[in-house]
């Protein structure tokens, strides 16, 4: 069984995985209404893997025999300055979430929790990659600038990403 310290934090990162989805689905709702649909495709992918990772750690609580506990999810902002604005947004928001799973880590260490810390090795990865590619997209935004023409070359190469069903072994997604 899973102690009620690691089970609450656990909840609390449900929350923070559930809002991660919420707010690239907003951010996907942006893109749309500016007619970017191939960013907007990319964020709806991210929106699926993050609550992909929702399960993953809801799965955790289940398995170990402790109480989900849903938290409420705050509304995410609805507008952006610009795509670049938007994917620095998306960039600093994995940053803050590396920052979290880190503290699970920790925690998990500290409690002697060798199941979760064995689950939170995914995550460790998953984080690198995710912060990878959200900063590749930023440099490849700040790249093209104000060009028209380069906006919808990263726009139709962002809206080739494709969602994959997670395998019982991988929860994350892509």
């Amino acid at each position: 069984m899973i102690k009620k310290e690691v089970s609450s934090a656990f909840n609390k990162q449900i929350q923070h995985e559930l809002y991660s989805a919420y707010l690239y689905l907003s951010m996907a709702a942006w893109m749309h209404s500016k007619g970017l649909d191939g960013m907007a495709q990319w964020l709806r992918v991210q929106t699926m893997e993050e609550m992909a990772h929702a399960m993953k750690f809801f799965d955790h609580i289940i398995e170990r025999d402790a109480t989900v506990e849903l938290l409420e999810i705050e509304k995410p902002p609805t507008t952006w300055e610009s795509p670049l604005e938007a994917f620095k947004a998306a960039l600093g928001h994995e940053q803050f979430i590396t920052g979290k799973i880190n503290d699970l880590v920790t925690l998990s260490n500290k409690e002697s929790d060798y199941a979760s810390n064995s689950m939170l090795q995914w995550f460790i990865d998953e984080q690198v990659e995710e912060e990878s590619t959200a900063s590749k997209n930023v440099q490849m935004l700040e790249m093209v600038g104000d060009s028209g023409n380069g906006l919808m070359m990263v726009d139709r190469d962002l809206g080739a990403r494709a969602f994959k069903m997670p395998s019982s072994k991988d929860e994350g997604g892509e």
